[in-house]
């Protein structure tokens, strides 16, 4: 397993881990209707986009992409202790529990404090089987927020590192 920074070679593949990671993780909390218009191609074009901004980094099993996170400067501005977010991190399922994630989010974390952010925050769905990762990872519990997917309004969390130092040196 290598982790690494994203091409845009890897879009096609990160496309495929998007949707079927939202598919198996949120079947049963977000709409079905959502999920099922979900958009390889859309999927791919998106982070097509994105790569070359930077941030973006790849887990890859013999050339294959599992898993994939970014990030980068907070964007809601709603959190003025907190710099910088952990926008996305996507695994599939048959490769979760392996420590990819962890690895993961170092990656993207070390880009960060590279940057010279000091804290960054991440937004988790209240359902998200997965959420306590980010606890086990050492964030703490700052915030919930409102969300509405189709119609259809949701919890997500905010968790946040204050010191990204901390996390990279653990």
């Amino acid at each position: 397993m290598t982790i690494r920074k994203a091409t845009e070679d890897d879009a096609k593949g990160m496309a495929k881990v998007h949707v079927d990671t939202w598919r198996t993780t949120y079947t049963g909390i977000v709409p079905d209707e959502y999920l099922n218009n979900l958009s390889y191609q859309e999927r791919e074009n998106m982070w097509r986009q994105a790569i070359p901004h930077g941030g973006v980094y790849v887990a890859e099993v013999d050339g294959k992409v599992v898993g994939f996170a970014n990030g980068g400067k907070e964007r809601s501005g709603n959190y003025p202790d907190y710099g910088s977010e952990l926008y996305a991190i996507y695994i599939l399922k048959e490769y979760q529990g392996q420590g990819i994630g962890e690895k993961l989010v170092l990656s993207v974390a070390k880009n960060l404090v590279d940057q010279g952010y000091t804290s960054m925050l991440v937004l988790v769905l209240e359902d998200n089987p997965s959420k306590h990762f980010y606890e086990l990872m050492g964030a703490g519990y700052i915030d919930n927020e409102e969300l509405e997917i189709s119609g259809k309004k949701l919890k997500e969390l905010v968790y946040g590192w204050s010191d990204l130092d901390s996390l990279v040196n653990s």
